[in-house]
């Protein structure tokens, strides 16, 4: 059989087997994603298997680059993937992405013994500081904004409502008195 022909055939078994499973998603005909572990659970974590257009005579492309995986440690998502990676040697050259996903689910406990969750707001403030060079200049827009004397303050705490937005409709035209301008030279 040629690779497309078993691709086919593991797709069909795929949506078969995992059918209203919550914890499965397929991206693509060619790309799913695949969550171990409870929603809400601190050691869960997606794993996501691409096929290459010659698998499974070729390994699946692994990737644990998803958004949800980002209180886990690289250390952990390496030691995760080096285990797949184990895993798709064996198999290599038979359908494999249950066996991937069900490997996992079984070894979840192993494989995330080491972690220990990083917070989510600093690892992102460090991904932002990192991506922006002009972390700078906002910093010093943020101080402005800070030492505003009592009168201003006072002044945009009336201007807008408890929530700190300014109210539906507060730089509108005054519709009715622009209509019953316009509406009267219409009608004449």
């Amino acid at each position: 059989m040629s690779a497309n022909e078993d691709q086919e055939m593991e797709l069909e078994a795929l949506r078969s087997i995992y059918e209203g499973d919550e914890s499965f998603r397929e991206l693509s005909p060619v790309s799913f994603q695949y969550r171990i572990g409870e929603n809400g659970d601190p050691k869960a974590f997606l794993i996501e298997i691409s096929w290459t257009e010659t698998y499974p005579q070729t390994p699946p492309i692994i990737s644990m680059n998803a958004f949800f995986n980002n209180t886990i440690s690289s250390a952990v998502k390496q030691s995760i993937l080096a285990k797949l990676q184990e895993a798709v040697e064996v198999n290599l050259g038979t359908a494999m992405t249950y066996t991937l996903f069900e490997y996992a689910k079984d070894n979840k406990e192993q494989f995330m013994e080491n972690h220990h969750p990083i917070n989510s707001a600093a690892s992102m403030s460090n991904m932002i500081s990192a991506e922006t060079p002009n972390t700078a200049s906002s910093n010093k827009k943020k101080d402005k904004k800070e030492q505003l004397s009592k009168a201003q303050k006072r002044k945009l705490a009336d201007k807008t409502d408890h929530k700190g937005e300014l109210p539906r409709g507060w730089n509108w035209v005054d519709v009715v008195k622009h209509l019953s301008k316009t509406g009267s030279k219409d009608d004449e």
